[in-house]
């Protein structure tokens, strides 16, 4: 390696804390990987990295270096993409919620892939909130509130809510009027928050004021697909975005109830971190979902 790649490995060691992911990013093996910053720390004098069996962590020293590097490298490629083929090109790491990705990425794909045929693309699909940087993803797909200030957030749009059970549920529960009958009898499936751990309230908009309220749920989970099973099942209330049950309600499988007190609509985002240059291939793909997004019906 030149001291040019070394530098870059430098940075995805930092980033990713673990020199077996990096060496995997750079596609090299990991005895290389920890040789070239020997050689790096060597050339420099100093010592960058603390080592455990766990985890890799930059000293005083290393987070300063870090930051040189990063700002530099970034000079460098800007100026260098002026005089080569600065066509997106790459793999690119997106994570996104798998019924997002299948109900609208996945319609659209074939159409990106073949516009930027020098793109990899690796998805991602879960709920969890992941370190972008340590775990090596370039850019999330999330709705609600981002809480997260180190990202840089791009909005996509607003996704309408619904409220809705199953036949068999509301025949046995009967079906509400009013936000206030769910008091006398009813239950909904808990969503446990992969944020603080609680199960998320139900919400309706009351009178231009939006009411949060809690009833019993005698099943809870952390997997919005496996929450929409339950509903169907049986199990009680649910609220989500209503393109993930628009089959549902079709069919007659699932039933919308409280349409005059809708939750409120959720914000959809793609996250990304700020510390990062913004690569031709994220660029683009940042660019076409947010068309994507500009005419799709939630």
């Amino acid at each position: 390696m030149d001291r040019i790649d070394r530098m870059r490995l430098f940075i995805r060691v930092v980033e990713r804390g673990s020199f077996t992911a990096a060496a995997a990013d750079i596609g090299v093996p990991r005895s290389t990987a920890t040789e070239a910053i020997r050689d790096l720390e060597a050339h420099l004098g100093v010592r960058l990295l603390e080592r455990t069996t766990r985890h890799v962590a930059p000293t005083l020293d290393g987070q300063s270096y870090y930051q040189r590097c990063l700002a530099w490298l970034l000079d460098l490629d800007e100026a260098e993409a002026g005089f080569r083929d600065a066509r997106p090109r790459g793999l690119l790491r997106v994570d996104a919620n798998s019924q997002l990705t299948r109900s609208f990425l996945l319609p659209y794909l074939p159409g990106f892939m073949a516009r930027y045929p020098l793109i990899d693309l690796h998805l991602g699909q879960g709920d969890r909130l992941i370190d972008l940087v340590r775990e090596g993803v370039d850019c999330v797909i999330r709705a609600g509130e981002p809480s997260d200030s180190s990202l840089i957030i791009r909005r996509l749009g607003l996704i309408k809510e619904v409220t809705v059970a199953s036949p068999a549920y509301l025949a046995e529960h009967g079906i509400p009027q009013r936000p206030g009958d769910l008091m006398k009898g009813h239950r909904m499936v808990g969503f446990v928050s992969s944020r603080n751990a609680e199960i998320l309230p139900l919400e309706f908009l009351i009178d231009g004021a939006l009411r949060t309220m809690r009833i019993p749920s005698r099943m809870t989970v952390n997997n919005s697909d496996t929450m929409a099973d339950l509903a169907r099942s049986g199990f009680g209330l649910v609220q989500a975005p209503r393109y993930r049950f628009a089959a549902d309600l079709a069919s007659g499988a699932l039933m919308e109830v409280l349409a005059d007190y809708p939750p409120s609509p959720t914000p959809l985002s793609a996250l990304y971190p700020q510390n990062r240059q913004l690569a031709p291939r994220l660029r683009v793909f940042l660019d076409w979902i947010a068309g994507i997004f500009e005419t799709a019906e939630f």
